[in-house]
């Protein structure tokens, strides 16, 4: 399983590639993944078997894979059409279609991720492939980006699936929480009971609804057409709607009496069979009669799988392999036929039988298995589903005479819809010629048509098949009691079923007949509701819902808004408190040593300074005069990892500031009225004193031995390194510090798109970047003065050397030819471009004597942080310090000289790094982001230990470079640019 998974992943990176060099003949090789895990699941398809990956089993986070009887038939459905639609698209699509590399990875790894779902025992690993297949039918449905209707389509499905998963996601963790347990399998062994359970259940069922588009949340489906066929007859007909299906039928042996499960199912899923088949009837579209008549499927095979019993179930999984089957098929074949004639409207269709025979048959083939005609397997599980329904072991129930009409009814409409297709499609409709689109259609060629004659034929040779499909199914119907079809069901009917079978075929033949009577009982009010208009409105309630909150709570006034967060900071633990109903006792002893008090004065004297300074660069170092303290109260309490990296932070921080305050007048405006100072000394005082209470709290309410007495032994023996800090950020919690670094990966990027706006820059202007006449260097421009001074000043003007006083100011000033044997020295390249009112020749001498040394400091923090203070943090944002001291001292070409890559490249390749570590460690068969130690014997050293979490650390050294490099190129080399426009 985990091959099969690692497969699908591969193929989707390599995707793109194969589509560049092989064109969309690149479907062909792809179509082998899936074909090849199809293959494994039939090798092992009797072989039931666990995988278990150990994760984070404290979180109930292990990778628990399942393969039993229900997820072989899945796999096989979702692995053998995928691989077929694969193959149709090497021909569906033209050989120069756009972003037919992306489509092609979305479409493999939405496979992948659909194996993934129905062999995943941990409920939380299936909720991430679930949200993985929603994220990526998204991208697939909305394929023609340009158009407004695929991106609709696309976010419809996106909202209503996502809101389904977050539903189901909230039941998954209150059912791990009741049993104690994420397994699926635990689960169904113990299932909870109570109404807490109950509650969970509906939660679970409102994800696989949503997915599988059950009425209310159907309306997404029929939009999706606006995707690619290929899309349409995957997704839509094997694949993504079936996971709710298969969820509903995982859950049903266990769940199937609890008290919500037949109310919801079988009233909904009859809905939805009744009234999105009669809805088929009113559509000209062959995609949308064939995508509610899925709706209605859908419906039926949801009542099957949910009634609880093994009749229903085994005509449930059986309908399940029909419908993929059939109606894969018939999308297929639409898709055909849409790139043959143009047009998929059945009013501009006419004669297409005649013009294309073998289309045609593969069509009734795959329509008479949809219909329930015999000897196809729709046939059988249509017999198996009335029969299963008109049993009982005492007098009949209501909701059991209720959905046996509902179902009969719906099977009325499937055999109108489905003539209406096939007619609507191929038929003549009295007219001897083809209609103009049928006359210029394209024939297609036979790989085209390979796929949906395979599924076809399949149809009608499962029909024939249908006891060995049986003992396929066992394995699953045997999870359900033993009802009156005995120890060994089949796919069949009795008496009764075959004459509601024969009924509901009578019945739909004159539905379709009389479609003209039927088509002038279309109500103003369409039989599924305008969901279209629900939808809208929703959207616009929420918007507006969302601008009243937003115009309340954010303004524009940076003030009014940081209000309300401090605001909201003294509220809620407040309230919190006064509703906790027992205080813990308050620590005693001590406020701490002398030069701690002092510290702390200092602080508090400098943070009221602040709040009576005009001037906006004195505030800012004011504060920083509080994150200097609080780097020292570190130091004294024994932390001075933590205190080096407090200080760089806020040395770089106070950096950013100057770099901003360059754009803001010194002093506020002096007529403005600060105002408001005393909610502002309110909310600042109750800010601080809440903070200090919360903590005073959290300290006294630990009942137990704190986490940290344990870590340096942890650390050393785990991590094997002595700097407990270090080692915890890349080894015990690594996780958090890769999302940590990701998110300043995200903050970079947000910044730069502020200053840039229309398009990302590259790396910061270097000196040949400059403008020509302002690349000429120092000891030219000295040489050049020279001579227009010999030229103008006459020969016996020269002064004499031995008597300069003879010379006048400005002839005293100019350079002699003794001057032009001197060189003058340049220290740093892009401080020749500078304007020479903001040169410091002091600073330009310290800057090129400091910046190798703290370029050596950077990689000995880096390299030394996992036995001695430092890190690849500390590290980054020293040798940061160090390129800002460049920039400070030879501006915006100085830096593009000091750093000559991208800033972007060095944070991704830094991200890149340090997530390769967390791979490399699953590839060698240990947790991610595990850490492995080596010991070598170098010569002159001795012995060198060396940790491979080093390397995860090497790449938030670069990052954290990057970070610095971009801020600077934006806030520093991108606004010094507009500055010099400005003043031109």
């Amino acid at each position: 399983m985990i091959a099969v998974l690692v497969a699908h992943a591969l193929a989707a990176l390599i995707a793109p590639l194969l589509v560049r060099i092989l064109g969309r003949n690149a479907f062909l090789v792809l179509a082998v993944v899936p074909f090849g895990g199809f293959l494994w699941t039939l090798a092992h398809f009797s072989d039931p078997h666990r995988i278990s990956i150990p994760w984070a089993p404290e979180l109930g986070m292990d990778i628990e894979l399942w393969f039993d009887g229900l997820t072989a038939i899945m796999s096989c459905i979702i692995l053998g059409v995928g691989a077929l639609v694969l193959i149709y698209c090497a021909r569906y699509f033209p050989p120069n279609a756009i972003r037919l590399g992306s489509f092609a990875a979305y479409l493999v790894a939405f496979a992948g991720a659909m194996f993934g779902i129905v062999t995943s025992d941990n409920m939380l690993v299936l909720f991430i492939f679930w949200e993985a297949t929603t994220v990526l039918s998204f991208l697939l449905i909305g394929y023609k980006a340009e158009k407004q209707v695929s991106r609709r389509a696309a976010t419809k499905a996106l909202l209503v699936t996502t809101f389904g998963g977050l539903a189901m996601l909230v039941g998954i963790i209150i059912f791990g929480q009741m049993t104690g347990s994420y397994l699926m399998s635990d689960l169904l062994a113990s299932p909870p009971q109570g109404a807490l359970a109950d509650v969970a259940l509906v939660l679970i069922l409102v994800g696989a609804l949503s997915k599988s588009a059950i009425v209310p949340l159907h309306f997404w489906l029929p939009a999706a057409m606006a995707a690619p066929t290929p899309v349409s007859a995957y997704l839509h007909a094997a694949a993504m709607v079936k996971a709710g299906v298969f969820l509903v039928a995982r859950l049903s042996p266990a769940f199937a009496d609890a008290s919500p499960w037949r109310l919801v199912i079988i009233t909904l899923g009859a809905l939805s069979m009744v009234l999105a088949g009669w809805r088929a009837l009113r559509e000209f579209d062959l995609k949308l009669i064939l995508a509610f008549g899925t709706v209605s499927q859908l419906g039926f095979l949801m009542v099957l799988v949910g009634i609880g019993t093994r009749h229903a179930a085994l005509a449930g999984i059986g309908l399940v392999i029909a419908h993929a089957l059939f109606k894969g098929t018939l999308f297929l074949v639409v898709g055909i036929i849409d790139r043959a004639t143009g047009t998929r409207d059945v009013r501009k269709l006419r004669g297409l039988g005649r013009r294309a025979p073998v289309l045609a048959a593969i069509s009734i083939a795959a329509a008479a298995s949809m219909a329930g005609l015999p000897p196809f397997l729709g046939f059988y599980g249509k017999e198996t589903a009335f029969t299963a329904l008109s049993e009982s072991d005492g007098p009949f129930q209501g909701w059991q005479i209720a959905t046996l009409i509902a179902i009969v009814l719906g099977s009325v409409f499937t055999v109108a819809y489905t003539l209406r297709f096939v007619s609507g499609a191929f038929a003549g409709k009295g007219k001897p010629e083809p209609s103009q689109a049928v006359s210029e259609m394209t024939p297609p060629g036979k790989l085209f048509l390979t796929s949906p004659a395979i599924l076809s034929i399949g149809g009608l040779a499962a029909g024939f098949l249908t006891v060995p499909l049986v003992d396929w199914m066992l394995p699953y119907v045997d999870l359900f009691p033993v009802g009156l079809e005995g120890e060994h069901p089949h796919l069949g009917g009795s008496k009764l079923a075959l004459a509601l079978s024969a009924f509901a075929i009578i019945a739909g033949i004159f539905v379709f007949f009389a479609h003209r009577t039927v088509s002038k009982l279309r109500f103003s009010t369409p039989p599924l509701g305008n969901a279209d208009r629900v939808y809208d409105a929703t959207l616009r309630i929420a918007d507006l819902l969302s601008q009243r909150v937003t115009s309340v709570t954010q303004r524009g006034s940076l003030q009014f808004t940081q209000a309300i967060i401090l605001a909201t900071l003294i509220a809620l633990p407040s309230l919190a408190l006064l509703l906790w109903p027992e205080w813990p006792s308050l620590p005693s002893g001590p406020p701490g040593s002398v030069l701690q008090l002092a510290v702390g004065g200092i602080m508090v004297a400098a943070a009221l300074g602040v709040t009576v300074l005009r001037n906006r660069l004195a505030a800012v170092l004011l504060i920083g005069i509080t994150g200097y303290g609080t780097a020292v109260i570190f130091a004294l309490h024994g932390a001075p990892d933590l205190a080096l990296t407090q200080v760089v932070v806020e040395t770089l921080t106070l950096v950013i500031f100057i770099l901003l305050l360059r754009k803001l007048p010194a002093e506020p405006h002096p007529y403005r009225p600060m105002g408001h100072r005393a909610i502002r000394a309110a909310l600042g005082f109750g800010s601080g004193v809440m903070v200090v209470i919360v903590g005073l709290f959290a300290v006294s309410a630990r009942s137990a031995q704190p986490v940290s007495a344990f870590l340096p032994d942890l650390a050393y023996s785990e991590g094997s390194g002595a700097n407990v800090v270090n080692v915890v950020l890349v080894d015990i919690r690594a996780w958090d510090t890769l999302g940590e670094i990701s998110v300043l990966l995200v903050a970079a990027t947000g910044v730069a798109s502020l200053i840039f706006r229309h398009r990302r820059y590259g790396s910061a202007p270097r000196v040949a970047d400059a403008p020509v006449q302002s690349q000429q260097p120092l000891e030219v421009s000295v040489t050049a003065a020279v001579e227009r001074r010999q030229e103008v000043v006459a020969p016996d003007q020269q002064p004499d050397d031995d008597s300069p006083e003879t010379a006048s100011p400005e002839m005293a000033a100019m350079p002699t030819r003794r001057h032009l044997e001197y060189t003058e020295i340049v220290w740093l390249r892009g401080s020749e471009l500078r304007n020479p009112r903001n040169r410091s020749f002091i600073l330009e001498v310290t800057t090129r004597l400091l910046f190798p040394a703290m370029m050596v400091l950077s990689l000995y923090f880096l390299f030394a942080g996992h036995n001695a203070p430092g890190g690849g943090f500390a590290g980054g944002l020293v040798a940061g310090l160090a390129l800002v001291l460049r920039y400070l001292a030879g501006g915006r070409y100085e830096l593009g000289e000091s750093v000559r890559v991208d800033a972007g490249k060095i944070l991704g390749f830094g991200l890149a790094l340090a997530a390769g570590t967390a791979m490399a460690s699953i590839l060698f068969g240990a947790p991610a982001l595990s850490s492995a130690t080596m010991y070598f014997d170098v010569p002159l050293f001795g012995e060198v230990k060396l940790v491979t979490a080093l390397f995860f650390d090497i790449g938030v050294y670069f990052l954290v470079i990057g970070l610095v490099v971009d801020v600077l190129r934006s806030l520093g080399a991108r606004l010094d640019s507009r500055i010099e426009v400005a003043r031109q």
